[in-house]
């Protein structure tokens, strides 16, 4: 699929809203072209983007009082493995619905766009936690990362893909074109010594095993990641956009000049983070952000890349989700976002 994006406006997932029809009609008001379904953290702690991925998958105990999850991997998890992979063998995606305890977002995001006709959205934005983020993030019972055991590594890594899968096939009957991001903000911590032994190699094949899900559900993918990492890491495991913070880190793209080239020049984006998810955003305007891109794109053409292949290759975003934001700040950063879209494209 064709993806030259021009400056259109899209979305991290996270949404502060209490109310899912509020956070849906910002989303479908600022970025009409490629709106997304919303995480709502703020609603039930089950929205968090880790525990809203994990129904289906084995030994999850979900302690409500603490609002919080982790896998208790002390007994003999053989019975639900051999029922995790069953499943999967027999690609019953229903088994890995995100419900609508876990996602008031699906659901009302659907109700939406069922009930009346959008023609402006040319595509359709998804979103799951990356198995990166999610193994490393979720612990078992003795509070070590269950990305280390290696049995339920490969159970977050086909998790995670089934319920990619899910979702785009719940967005299917709507027919728009899909796009899923693969979130994995705790790459921007990839080579430090607290994840020294995760290994560049099994980073990039558990990314493309998700990515070729997505792929084969006939939908791009992409990778956001809200610090900074090393870049090839994402366009090596096949994704088609790369999304960053382009407001704090935006010159880190240029330290890779020949792979961002190749990867552009091959009709890959980037999504540009360049509206930021922070008080900062009161400190600029729509006009200020618009230069700030621009010097930017600017510095990465300076290293060999064809400026005006940039711009059509460019996707607009906050730098992250606003799910911890108030709820004001959140508006006020995709009004913003959907202004600098519309100057972008005079």
């Amino acid at each position: 699929m064709a993806f030259h994006p021009k400056c259109m406006a899209s979305g991290i997932g996270s949404f502060p809203h209490p109310d899912a029809a509020a956070a849906c009609e910002l989303i479908l008001n600022t970025i009409p072209e490629m709106p997304v379904w919303p995480q709502l953290s703020n609603i039930d702690f089950r929205e968090q983007m880790e525990i809203q991925f994990s129904e289906g998958m084995p030994c999850v105990v979900l302690d409500e009082a603490k609002q919080r999850m982790y896998l208790d991997t002390s007994g003999d998890p053989t019975s639900e493995l051999e029922k995790f992979y069953e499943n999967i063998m027999s690609e019953n995606l229903e088994y890995f619905k995100i419900s609508s305890d876990y996602s008031r977002g699906i659901y009302e995001m659907e109700k939406k766009l069922t009930e009346k006709k959008f023609p402006s959205i040319q595509f359709f934005k998804n979103q799951v936690t990356g198995p990166i983020t999610f193994g490393l993030a979720i612990v078992d019972e003795n509070k070590r990362s269950i990305y280390y055991n290696d049995v339920f590594r490969d159970v977050v890594v086909k998790g995670i893909t089934m319920k990619a899968r899910w979702v785009l096939n719940r967005f299917k009957p709507l027919g728009f074109s899909q796009v899923c991001f693969i979130d994995e903000p705790i790459l921007s911590a990839f080579g430090s010594s607290t994840y020294v032994s995760v290994q560049r190699a099994d980073v990039v094949s558990h990314i493309n095993e998700v990515v070729e899900a997505v792929h084969q559900e006939g939908a791009l993918a992409g990778t956001h990641c809200c610090g900074n990492t090393e870049w090839p890491i994402l366009i090596d495991a096949g994704v088609d956009i790369v999304s960053f913070d382009a407001y704090e880190f935006g010159d880190t793209v240029g330290y890779y000049p020949e792979q961002m080239k190749i990867f552009l020049e091959g009709g890959g984006a980037i999504a540009w983070g360049i509206v930021p998810t922070s008080e900062k955003i009161n400190q600029e305007t729509p006009d200020s952000l618009v230069e700030n891109l621009k010097e930017k794109v600017k510095n990465l053409a300076e290293k060999g890349i064809n400026e005006d292949l940039i711009w059509e290759q460019c996707l607009l975003t906050p730098s992250c989700g606003t799910g911890s934001l108030p709820v004001e700040l959140s508006e006020k950063i995709f009004h913003h976002l959907s202004e600098v879209s519309r100057l972008l494209r005079r």
